[in-house]
């Protein structure tokens, strides 16, 4: 198997990692790519599992070192990035690296690996209908939701830059879709 890379990205509460973790259970050759982020933990989220927890300073330090393949600041001032540590860890394994990130990141691993990439842009209905995910998620504040609907709409304007466009308005629709599209690229 050549060293492949699957992306996921969408607006945040598009669905991206609903669908994500379905393909984990659905394909045994994929592995999960944890990125790392400089903001803190919420809830149940553990180191090494969910992200690679860093503090500010230690995420710019491995920028300088060049320790990413991709990097951005988003949302306030947190980081979130994937080290190339970590595409090399689940190459080695001889698995597919499947990525849940911002459309930004997801763009740019697209663009730095076309042909081993599979890239899939989740679009939320409508962005009122994202607002509503947000708000039911329960996760973040009314102000924190306004800035990541702001966000989102520049969000779309990216999806042209994906290989495929999933309109997420059925998850169980959506699911057979992402399904046979991952399956086509991992049978290439």
């Amino acid at each position: 198997m050549t060293n492949k890379l699957i992306v996921f990205s969408a607006p945040s509460g598009a669905g991206k990692t609903t669908l994500v973790k379905y393909i984990l259970k659905s394909f045994s050759e994929i592995q999960f790519s944890i990125s790392a982020t400089s903001r803190k933990a919420r809830g149940e989220e553990r180191d090494g599992k969910d992200y690679y927890f860093l503090s500010n300073q230690e995420f710019k330090a491995r920028i300088k070192n060049d320790e990413f393949i991709e990097y951005e600041e988003v949302y306030g001032g947190n980081h979130y990035g994937t080290l190339k540590s970590e595409v090399d860890r689940i190459w080695k394994d001889k698995k597919i690296a499947i990525f849940d990130i911002d459309v930004v990141g997801g763009a740019n691993i697209k663009g730095m690996f076309p042909d081993e990439t599979l890239s899939i842009f989740v679009m939320p209905p409508s962005i009122e209908i994202l607002r509503e995910r947000l708000i039911e998620r329960g996760d973040v504040s009314k102000q924190e939701i306004d800035v990541r609907i702001k966000k989102a709409e520049s969000e779309l304007d990216y999806a042209s830059k994906f290989d495929n466009i999933i309109i997420n308005n059925d998850l169980e629709e959506s699911k057979k879709i992402a399904h046979t599209l991952i399956k086509e690229f991992i049978d290439e």
